[in-house]
């Protein structure tokens, strides 16, 4: 049995004997009569109507400054697709999970059933109330972009879809590492991406904001460039911002002299001659999970300085895990009614920043996602920035 096998059938065993990875805990004991007056009624309406007084107090008076909503219609979970709600619950869980582990966070899952816009706007607006923050997790793009933009307009709390947002500053983290190393010019850099999806025209909207260089993001069809039929809204809002060249082709035809290339795809679209095409000392980061665009081992063959992943098996793993708890953790500690872009920059530098001059290598541009000093040292960066 092969490493991802096994890592399957453990992870089912263990899904089986605990029904689940979450569960509530309660803040307070109700073991008297006395306890149960002050934690219930009639004691629990003074709570009741200091918030109906001053709904700030709902921040103070309740968990709601601490919690935050995980939220998906199960149409684009993990590397599965369309599965539905019901089957995203097990990854809504393990994102609960790692808010409380890396952030001290509580979150809970909810999965809504329904493919309309509209609708999920409206469910996830009207229990909005309950929560300190919203992270949209695993909804398929164009939809995505959508739900998300029209919840910031709505809700008072900070909206964050991570699969967008949260790849995005982790890429971004881990590139201004890459680009320390290589001695490459920030502002000068080529960049592809393979993949135009929610994280594609993220990440890459992203790095065009923060001065990295020249973006040229490609899809099925190939790059995307101003003029190109046949592109949904939010891809030729991109092509409008990026691409300044407009470069026309394949992956393979833009990724000739490119800095760096960044795929958010799926397994082996980037081959090593189309890596040796490159510019000299390529930064190859490779995420498309649980198979890379290309193997790290190929990568470097073909002459990559530096190689990231989306995996834990291998050097460099680009995981949200190292932005979205501390992101949350200083948004709910500041109160900030959003996460803004300037949010999103300063947790990159950030996290960037743990990884210091001296331990600054190819096989080390990103702090481990086991590091749990990360949340606060992002959260710092982020309230700030509040």
């Amino acid at each position: 049995m092969d490493t991802t096998q096994d890592t399957s059938a453990r992870s089912l065993a263990l899904h089986e004997k605990l029904h689940g990875k979450i569960e509530v805990v309660s803040r307070a004991k109700a073991e008297t009569s006395d306890d149960l007056a002050i934690l219930y009624t009639p004691g629990v309406a003074e709570p009741c109507r200091a918030i109906q007084a001053d709904y700030q107090k709902s921040w103070e008076l309740t968990r709601r400054g601490n919690l935050v909503a995980v939220i998906t219609d199960g149409t684009a979970v993990l590397g599965l697709g369309d599965i539905g709600p019901a089957a995203g619950m097990p990854v809504m869980e393990g994102k609960c999970l790692l808010f409380k582990e890396f952030g001290d966070v509580d979150a809970f899952p909810l999965c809504i059933d329904t493919h309309d816009v509209d609708e999920a706007v409206r469910t996830i607006y009207l229990i909005s109330k309950s929560f300190g923050g919203i992270n949209l997790e695993d909804i398929a793009a164009p939809r995505c972009f959508e739900i998300e933009r029209r919840l910031k307009e709505l809700c008072d709390i900070p909206v964050f879809h991570d699969d967008q947002h949260g790849t995005a500053v982790v890429t971004a983290a881990g590139l201004l590492n890459a680009i320390k190393l290589t001695g490459k010019t920030m502002g000068e850099l080529k960049i592809v991406m393979s993949g135009a999806g929610a994280a594609g025209i993220a990440i890459g909207t992203l790095l065009l904001h923060m001065g990295f260089g020249n973006v040229i993001c490609c899809d099925r069809g190939g790059a995307l460039y101003r003029g190109r039929e046949g592109m949904n809204e939010s891809k030729a809002a991109f092509a409008q911002i990026s691409n300044k060249d407009n470069e026309k082709g394949t992956l393979a035809d833009v990724m000739v002299g490119a800095d760096v290339m960044v795929g958010v795809s799926g397994p082996g679209l980037v081959t090593k001659e189309m890596v040796a095409s490159m510019a000299p000392n390529p930064i190859v980061f490779a995420q498309a999970n649980p198979v890379p665009e290309i193997m790290p081992d190929e990568a470097k063959a073909a002459g990559a300085a530096v190689v990231a992943t989306g995996r834990s098996d291998f050097p460099n793993q680009i995981n949200n895990v190292l932005v979205f708890p501390g992101i949350f953790k200083g948004a709910l500690a500041s109160r900030a009614p959003q996460i803004t872009e300037e949010m999103e920059i300063a947790a990159a530098h950030a996290i960037a920043s743990l990884v210091t001059d001296d331990e600054l290598c190819a096989d080390h541009i990103i702090p481990s996602a086991l590091d749990k000093t990360v949340a606060d040292v992002v959260a710092e960066a982020v309230a700030k920035h509040a």
